[in-house]
């Protein structure tokens, strides 16, 4: 069974540009653990991550490449978010979610 933890909107307020400023940060540590992750997953392009516009890649390849790009973003983003939000409790004492 969850345990269900109250928000008010002031934590809701509050936590606001925390969450804006840690949803950049974990883009941008998602995108450098991307680019580690292509270097050694596509060798012949160690430098250029394919884009949908971009001729000189396979769709195949592009498609791959914007899955794990994703998955990746959305894994990155969701630990951030949840140590973010226990930081957060720790700190204020309410849950600044729901």
């Amino acid at each position: 069974m969850a345990h269900e933890k109250t928000t008010s909107t002031s934590a809701k307020i509050l936590y606001r540009p925390i969450g804006l400023l840690s949803g950049v940060a974990s883009g941008a540590v998602a995108g450098i653990l991307f680019k580690q992750i292509w270097k050694r997953a596509a060798p012949q392009h160690p430098e250029d991550t394919p884009k949908a516009l971009e001729s000189e890649f396979p769709l195949r390849e592009i498609v791959i490449a914007a899955a794990i790009q994703g998955a990746l973003y959305a894994t990155v983003k969701a630990l951030v978010d949840r140590g973010g939000a226990r930081a957060f409790e720790k700190v204020f004492g309410e849950w600044p979610g729901d």
